[in-house]
């Protein structure tokens, strides 16, 4: 996932082609749609990374949750041995506190993606102020010359809500999934968790092809 969003120069130098405004030349509403196809591009890495951080604490979370529940049920079995409660007691205060402190780095990730979000929302009130401040300019037809390259204005504004509707679903998911991991003690249910986790499937193939489409009209890919 991280090489389809490696950062190759978004913020560099750009040669003059036909039919494509330089870097020093870009202006105005197009300036803006530029800065806000990097933005785009930078937020979708972070959280890209958070969710490979989430991904390892989810499996130690799992894991955690199953040793648990294997303690529990060897106390029930050892109950009237006093040899070894003594012993099963202290790794099942240990289990536990570990467990509980891989759930707060857990939901630290989550409030970070949440973070994130409120960025990208803040991206689509940005393309719809520019596509407002067009209507104004232009008329209710808008701009007759796209700022890039075939793209009218109001693209731009469609692909950021697309993505941006695409991370608040999987922002949901996140929700429901780090609080139920931990209570889970059904080995495939607790799987079906850890993959949606990894695989996200709300940010699939399309949210990608859109952000390509959005970094190659924008300039920051060479076409």
């Amino acid at each position: 996932i991280v090489s389809v969003f490696s950062p190759v120069g978004l913020q560099g130098s750009e040669t003059t082609t036909p039919g494509r405004k330089s870097q020093s030349a870009v202006t105005g509403s197009a300036r803006k749609v530029k800065d806000n196809a990097a933005d785009w591009h930078n937020l979708i890495l972070k959280w890209d990374r958070l969710n490979d951080e989430g991904s390892t604490m989810a499996n130690k979370i799992v894991n955690l949750g199953f040793n648990k529940s294997s303690q529990k049920e060897m106390q029930v079995m050892m109950a009237g041995q006093d040899t070894s409660a003594s012993s099963n007691s202290e790794n099942a205060f240990e289990n536990s506190r570990e467990l509980e402190e891989e759930c707060d780095k857990l939901l630290s990730v989550v409030d970070k993606m949440t973070h994130i979000v409120s960025k990208m929302e803040k991206l689509v009130s940005s393309e719809k102020g520019i596509i407002d401040l067009e209507t104004f300019q232009y008329g209710t037809g808008g701009r007759q010359t796209p700022l890039f390259q075939t793209w009218p204005t109001s693209q731009f504004a469609d692909v950021s809500n697309k993505l941006y509707e695409a991370y608040k679903q999987e922002l949901t998911l996140k929700r429901a999934i780090l609080q139920e991991l931990a209570h889970t003690t059904n080995p495939d249910l607790s799987m079906v968790y850890l993959s949606c986790w990894l695989y996200q499937p709300y940010t699939d193939d399309r949210a990608k092809l859109l952000l390509e489409g959005l970094l190659l009209e924008t300039g920051h890919r060479p076409i």
